[in-house]
């Protein structure tokens, strides 16, 4: 691992996120980077299971897929916004680029939307904007 894109002191402990994301291909990519970020990484393959994790130990984050099976990101995201006012942030990441898909996301909770497919600059550079960098 290049230590020059870390910019995390390794003395401190790392904050919990969550990823999301029913494809284990994305889940591990996301996982390089985030851990890169100075992140600890839970994974969970849909939304039922992303529930699940949060009511067990909530993370400083959820980066979320939005089209997934059992419960898709926006109905995860809606009954998380539900449960747990306000909750964490959530970055949904996702193919969906209509205007009417992402008011959507954001309207149903979604604190940021990523575009998939993305790399280490664009994922940081959304961390930093809302303040998670």
């Amino acid at each position: 691992m290049s230590v020059a894109h870390r910019d995390v002191d390794e003395g401190l402990p790392q904050r919990p996120c969550l990823v999301v994301d029913d494809s284990r291909v994305v889940r591990k990519m996301a996982r390089r980077m985030l851990e890169g970020c100075g992140f600890s990484v839970s994974e969970a393959g849909d939304g039922a299971e992303a529930l699940t994790a949060c009511r067990a130990a909530m993370p400083s984050f959820v980066l979320l897929d939005w089209n997934m099976p059992v419960m898709n990101g926006i109905e995860f995201l809606r009954a998380l916004r539900r449960e747990f006012d306000p909750g964490p942030p959530v970055l949904l990441c996702t193919t969906e680029s209509e205007i009417e898909r992402i008011m959507e996301a954001l309207e149903a909770g979604a604190t940021e939307y990523v575009m998939k497919p993305f790399d280490e600059p664009i994922l940081r550079g959304k961390l930093e904007q809302v303040g998670l960098l």
